[in-house]
C-alpha cells in the first residue's frame, strides 16, 4: 500500500531542476516557471498536492493529459502500475521522454495529441490528472474514467479551482472542488 508519507519522500528527492532547460538555479523555489512553447511547470507544493489527492494505488493505470517537462509523470510513475501522457506540443514530449528514459521508467506510454480527448483506446483509467485548466471537464475524460476512479482537474476561465471528480460503483459522478490555482489553458477539442 502507498502512503503519503512515501510519496512525500519521493518528492523530496526528485530533483527539479532534471526538469528544467531554464532557471535551474530556481528549481528549489515554490513557483511555476516557463519550459517553453507558452508552458509551465507547476509549483512542486502542487505537483505533490494534486499527486495525494489522486489517491493512486500499486495497481493504478494512470491518465495523465500534459506530459509537459515530465515532472508530475516522474512523480506518477514512481507510484502508479502504468502511466498513460498525453502532451500536445512534440518537443516537449520528446524531451520529457528522453528525461524519464534516463530516470529508467518503463511504465510510462507516451502520445502526442489533443488532451481534452484522453487516450480513448486505452481506457479505463482508474486515475486521470490533467495539468491544464478546463473551461468544463470534457465529457470524453469522463466516459475514460474506471468504475470506482477518480479525476483531479482545474477548472475555470479565469479563476481557476482544482476540481476532484469520483465515478462510483454505480458510474455515478460526483464533483467537489478545492484550491483555487492557476494553469495554463488546456487546449483542446470539447
Amino acid at each position: 500500500m502507498i502512503s503519503d508519507a512515501d510519496i512525500v519522500e519521493y518528492y523530496k528527492k526528485l530533483d527539479r531542476s532534471m526538469f528544467m532547460e531554464e532557471n535551474k538555479q530556481f528549481a528549489f523555489v515554490d513557483a511555476a516557471f516557463s519550459i517553453g512553447h507558452g508552458q509551465t511547470i507547476s509549483q512542486p507544493s502542487l505537483v505533490l498536492r494534486m499527486t495525494l489527492m489522486l489517491g493512486i494505488e500499486e495497481d493504478s493505470k494512470v491518465l495523465e493529459i500534459g506530459t509537459g517537462s515530465g515532472y508530475q509523470t516522474a512523480l506518477l510513475a514512481k507510484f502508479a502500475s502504468e502511466v498513460y501522457t498525453v502532451e500536445r506540443i512534440e518537443p516537449l514530449m520528446k524531451k520529457a521522454k528522453e528525461r524519464l528514459g534516463r530516470l529508467g521508467f518503463s511504465n510510462i506510454r507516451y502520445k502526442l495529441g489533443d488532451g481534452s480527448k484522453g487516450w480513448e483506446e486505452e481506457a479505463p483509467f482508474d486515475r486521470i490528472i490533467v495539468t491544464a485548466a478546463a473551461r468544463q471537464i470534457p465529457k470524453m475524460l469522463i466516459k475514460q474514467l474506471a468504475t470506482g476512479g477518480g479525476m483531479i482537474i482545474p477548472v475555470g476561465h479565469h479563476t481557476q479551482r482544482i476540481n476532484i471528480v469520483s465515478k462510483d460503483e454505480d458510474n455515478k459522478i460526483s464533483i467537489r472542488e478545492d484550491i483555487p490555482v492557476i494553469f495554463v489553458k488546456l487546449i483542446g477539442d470539447y
